[in-house]
């Protein structure tokens, strides 16, 4: 089986062990930021990697 790119698994409403639709949005699952393989910084509900935004620091738009 090839290996293929965890953010092509499927549309977003197909069962997935990578992602699931919540409230129109898709969130990724922890077995997809494995198998990505880094930490995108985005404060990601399911980071495995520990990473959470600082809200106080954002900056103004």
């Amino acid at each position: 089986m090839a290996d293929t790119n965890p953010s092509e698994e499927g549309k977003p409403g197909d069962s997935s062990p990578y992602h699931y639709m919540e409230n129109g949005f898709i969130v990724f699952t922890e077995a997809f930021h494995l198998k990505r393989g880094y930490c995108c910084k985005s404060g990601c509900r399911h980071c495995p990697y520990g990473f959470k935004k600082n809200k106080d620091k954002q900056e103004p738009k």
